[in-house]
């Protein structure tokens, strides 16, 4: 294919957007603990190291930290997300290696700023350091692959760690996931590509993940702290099962659509909802509208005559069209929640999943709601 062409994927994105990729968390780990390995088996760091990615990519990694001691050493790479705002972008990721006792194996330790898992339903068990399989996988064939090039047996416990990861980490999910202490060590390809939305996704499907782990069997996908706030009052939910949705609507959808629970709410602003009722599963400002012919349509439905309609397709803000409706008796916002939870319904396929919807104001107050419904109207 030609460069710049309309194909998929990865590299195809990064043609399109001239952005720059980045290396994941998994990556940098890796580039740390090869570096770490033969420096501990040699008595010097290669610097650059060279890795190779799961689909054969070959990057080179330059090391901010070179430190050996008596039976072991370490290895930093500072991270570079390139213009993905990624907030581990310029943390250096650390990974000591020490020599184990012949068949040992490769025993991995969370070292300063990475997490551990407290709770069911992620990719690896309770108790285990939060680096996730594929940068596990990474790191066993790169030590496997230093230790037949030096003759040696490949037993080593490593340990990785991220510089301020404990702070970077509560701007992230992992204390709702029930990760403590830091930050995860992500990535399946380890490439970060800007602006893909990757990492939120996975953390949508990771929490729904954690949640029917814990025997829950509802779920909220809430677009803000706001919506959060207002489903524990409604519902008590535990914070295991709240999904922080943000945007990402379809994400929610389509992963309970493989993964289902008994009952899903999904709470937002009303702007952000009347999106999910148009139709729109990406709900983010830029990429879909707010529809005032929509709305005026609904209104209209709700009994608005067309001097009201008229107001509402002409009104400044989503908000503005609901408060409009309200003075005058016509209830736009549950019809928009009634729309929203169609789509999602519509979305769902089918599976045996109740939805209700609750849309909300600014300040938090619930000027709409769909009571819960699943396929065919059950």
């Amino acid at each position: 294919m030609a460069e710049g062409g309309a194909g998929g994927g990865r590299e195809a994105q990064l043609r399109r957007t001239g952005l720059r990729q980045g290396w994941t968390t998994g990556a940098c780990a890796t580039a740390a603990a090869t570096a770490a390995y033969s420096a501990l088996l040699t008595g010097e760091f290669p610097d650059p190291v060279t890795i190779t990615l799961p689909k054969g990519q070959r990057p080179a990694f330059a090391l901010a930290v070179e430190q050996r001691e008596r039976g072991r050493a370490t290895a930093g790479v500072v991270k570079d997300a390139g213009d993905d705002p990624d907030v581990t972008h310029g943390a250096v990721v650390r990974a000591t290696v020490r020599a184990l006792p012949p068949g040992a194996g490769v025993v991995f330790r969370a070292g300063p700023g990475v997490g551990t898992v407290t709770r069911a339903g992620l990719p690896v068990p309770v108790g285990e350091p939060a680096i996730n399989p594929v940068p596990r996988r990474m790191m066993c064939d790169h030590v496997a692959e230093v230790a037949r090039t030096h003759g040696a047996a490949g037993d080593v416990e490593i340990e990785i760690g991220v510089d301020e990861g404990e702070e970077i980490a509560r701007s992230t999910w992992n204390p709702r996931l029930g990760i403590i202490g830091g930050l995860s060590v992500l990535g399946t390809t380890g490439i970060v590509v800007p602006y893909s939305c990757s990492a939120w996704i996975d953390s949508i499907r990771r929490g729904v993940d954690v949640a029917r782990a814990a025997g829950r069997t509802h779920v909220a996908g809430c677009t803000g702290s706001t919506s959060e706030r207002v489903v524990v009052a409604e519902y008590g939910l535990p914070e295991e099962a709240l999904l922080d949705m943000g945007d990402f609507a379809g994400a929610v959808l389509k992963y309970l659509r493989r993964h289902p629970v008994e009952r899903l709410t999904i709470a937002g602003g009303f702007a952000k909802l009347s999106k999910l009722a148009a139709g729109h599963l990406d709900l983010h400002s830029s990429r879909s509208r707010v529809d005032k012919r929509f709305l005026a349509d609904l209104a209209r439905q709700g009994g608005a005559d067309d001097e009201l309609a008229a107001a509402v397709a002409a009104a400044n803000t989503g908000l503005e069209t609901v408060q409009l409706c309200a003075a005058r008796g016509v209830p736009l916002g549950s019809l928009v929640a009634e729309a929203a939870r169609g789509t999602a319904l519509g979305v769902l396929r089918g599976e045996r999943v109740a939805v209700d919807v609750l849309c909300i104001d600014r300040a938090g107050g619930v000027v709409g709601r769909a009571q819960p419904m699943g396929p065919r109207g059950r």
